[in-house]
């Protein structure tokens, strides 16, 4: 039989243990963490038997993935989601059936540098008070994850009333009119090997944890308990050949030693729960995953999530007033 082909994203988290385990089954490629927020799964679906995907996407993917109630009994699927942290599990899930397994798991939480700020902050005042260098998550999709964050820290789901709405790019706009230059086009790659190599952030309060750089960063929960949650899944598509090989594969990683120990140790993010018990990053950052907003997964919230980005980053330049960028985001959601 030949290798199965599967495609990742670029970086050792969501690259490193899956090429390690692969050995003669899988073959996989690896694309940018921009490719794996917005490129299109049916494009990909036509090339590759694997893809680790961003649950948003799964809304319009459905056609060019095979359900996993297909290949895997629901007793294990109900195993699965009772021991994956938060609602990894269950963001895969759409319209009655499970399109991926969660590999990994992650969430906005709070980053900041323990030489340059004494303690985290845990509200948005607090974040607000800080005057250390501050950086927000703003580029590509992430100004609009920012804002369902700190709103979720207010009380609100989004849609958001414009009163929580207002309170929320009140806040963003006064941290983005003192942040570092330059913050602004980076990914949250970028923004925590900025953060962990130089000394010109301080705190970035909601960005994509990555256990990777703990040893120089601090992480937390994010201010409020507000975050929006992401980790990938391994999702298998209709090209594929489904063999009792590839079921059990899929079944190793997600059992709890391998997700415990064999992912950690070769620079993954796993997705059990056990694994977010132990002390530092995982322990530290555990709550903000256990409560975080699953993101919309309806066909055409990716494009909406672009859009809503650089509409948000064009009211917070001054482009617009804030009230109408509420009112546009209201209209775009309609």
């Amino acid at each position: 039989m030949s290798r199965l082909r599967g495609l990742t994203w670029d970086h050792p988290r969501g690259y490193n243990a899956l090429a390690a385990a692969a050995g003669d089954l899988i073959h996989w490629d690896a694309q940018p963490l921009e490719g794996f927020e917005a490129h299109p799964l049916a494009d990909l679906a036509e090339r590759y038997d694997l893809l680790v995907i961003d649950h948003p996407h799964i809304g319009e993917a459905t056609e060019c993935l095979v359900p996993l109630d297909d290949v895997f009994d629901a007793s294990e699927l109900a195993h699965w989601a009772k021991n994956s942290i938060g609602a990894s599990m269950r963001s895969y899930h759409y319209d009655g059936k499970h399109w991926a397994v969660p590999l990994d798991a992650a969430a906005q939480v709070c980053a900041s540098r323990p030489d340059l700020l004494a303690a985290p902050p845990t509200t948005w005042n607090q974040v607000l008070a800080v005057r250390e260098p501050v950086a927000l998550s703003l580029a590509g999709p992430h100004a609009f994850l920012t804002f369902c964050s700190i709103a979720v820290a207010l009380g609100e789901e989004y849609p958001v009333s414009d009163a929580t709405g207002l309170a929320v790019l009140d806040t963003m706009a006064e941290l983005h009119g003192r942040a570092p230059a330059g913050t602004v086009d980076l990914n949250p790659i970028g923004l925590l090997e900025r953060l962990s190599s130089t000394d010109d952030i301080a705190l970035i309060p909601l960005v994509f944890g990555y256990v990777n750089y703990a040893p120089t960063v601090r992480f937390s929960d994010a201010p409020g308990l507000g975050s929006t949650l992401g980790g990938t899944g391994l999702a298998i598509t209709r090209r594929a050949t489904v063999t009792d090989e590839l079921r059990d594969h899929v079944r190793w990683l997600m059992r709890e030693d391998t997700q415990c120990g064999f992912i950690p140790s070769h620079a993954g993010q796993p997705s059990a729960r056990a694994a977010w018990a132990v002390d530092g990053f995982y322990a530290g950052t555990a709550r903000t995953l256990e409560n975080a907003w699953v993101r919309p997964r309806y066909p055409g919230y990716i494009a909406f999530q672009a859009q809503a980005s650089a509409l948000i980053r064009d009211a917070l330049d001054g482009v617009f007033s804030f009230r109408t960028c509420l009112a546009e985001l209201r209209r775009m959601s309609q």
